[in-house]
């Protein structure tokens, strides 16, 4: 990741109007869609979340106010989101590539990586994706554009691939798709009826 994820970054894609890639009704009813999906698929309420690429956090508060109790780890590449929002919404530093040196649990109800997969380059991406999975006891919600998707905010990532590059990344992994970026496990697939997968 070449660029500084510094304030005025956050300040420009998270908060400025007329930059910002999501308003915050926008974030909420995503963290919500994300949320209340993972209930559906693991048949009981989602209890603990490991957000990465956190940046500031802010998948947290809207977490808390639906589940209070929720246990919520971010992990993100910032020094400044880390040094500004680390200890009170708990992120530690590090990235996709660094989990398995994280002091993290072993398996989470639902794993996020919002935004920030396509800024990997496609060595980082394929050795990280297996990082993330093994800390999915549940659903991933894990957010990748493609070469055919019209893009908003910040679009200086690498060249963008096919779908159906990142279907066989996904599967090589070990996932099953769901849809809207949603997705399972291979070994949890027989929660899904047929349909229920999309990949």
């Amino acid at each position: 990741m070449p660029r500084a994820y510094d304030k005025s970054y956050f300040d420009k894609f998270y908060r400025a109007s007329d930059t910002r890639v999501r308003s915050a009704a926008e974030v909420e009813r995503m963290i919500r869609f994300v949320l209340f999906t993972a209930d559906y698929v693991l048949g009981r309420p989602v209890r603990s979340v490991l957000d990465v690429g956190a940046g500031e956090g802010n998948w947290l508060p809207v977490l808390r106010k639906l589940r209070p109790r929720i246990h919520y780890q971010g992990v993100d590449p910032s020094a400044y989101a880390v040094r500004r929002f680390g200890a009170r919404r708990n992120i530690l530093l590090g990235g996709v590539g660094s989990l398995d040196q994280l002091p993290l649990r072993d398996g989470y109800d639902l794993v996020v990586a919002n935004g920030v997969l396509n800024y990997l380059s496609p060595d980082a991406l394929r050795d990280g994706l297996p990082q993330i999975v093994r800390r999915a006891d549940g659903m991933l919600y894990l957010e990748i554009f493609t070469d055919t998707d019209d893009i908003t905010g910040d679009t200086r990532f690498g060249q963008l691939e096919s779908a159906a590059h990142y279907r066989t990344l996904l599967k090589r992994a070990g996932l099953v798709g769901l849809g809207m970026h949603c997705y399972l496990r291979r070994a949890l697939e027989g929660r899904l009826a047929a349909l229920e997968r999309s990949m």
